[in-house]
């Protein structure tokens, strides 16, 4: 359950970047790394459980395990009444592994992880068959140089003038 968002501190994002890197890093290691009693690190923890900040997830390689698929698919909606509506249904698909309205020629970003192609396709097909989806454009990734999380510290200069 997510309660309202607090203030996040450097402690905090310290905590975030260990786990990052690390998602097994004991307690006991990260309050030696930062200098801070277990119980510190502990509270903190559960916080960031508590506010959603983070989620605690194995996150696989998806070549590793079988996704030789991946792709970026636009999608115009028409008419734009739809949108809410058609990105509900494209969530609920489980291929999608992004989502997100955007501003300029097309209306929804879409990104999917399939088996293969012919999955690929089947995908497409199914998507293309929403009411409201007016036209697709897919782009292949033929290969994934980066998949990564945000580097948190890309907000520390941020964070400093609050």
């Amino acid at each position: 359950m997510q309660k309202e968002n607090y203030s996040l501190d450097d402690l905090d994002f310290a905590i975030l970047s260990f786990l990052q890197n690390d998602g097994r890093m004991s307690f006991t290691v990260i309050a030696e790394k930062l200098n801070v009693s277990i119980g510190t690190i502990r509270t903190r923890f559960n916080k960031l459980i508590d506010e959603g900040t983070i989620n605690i997830i194995g996150r696989v390689n998806p070549d590793k395990v079988g996704f030789r698929s991946y792709a970026h698919i636009a999608v115009y909606v028409r008419p734009a009444t739809l949108k809410e509506k058609v990105a509900q249904k494209i969530y609920q698909f489980p291929e999608v592994s992004f989502l997100a309205m955007t501003s300029g020629d097309y209306d929804l970003e879409v990104d999917v992880m399939c088996r293969d192609n012919d999955h690929l396709v089947q995908f497409v097909d199914a998507l293309c068959n929403i009411e409201g989806v007016h036209q697709t454009k897919t782009t292949i990734y033929f290969k994934v140089y980066k998949y990564a999380q945000p580097d948190l510290n890309l907000l520390k200069h941020n964070n400093n003038n609050k």
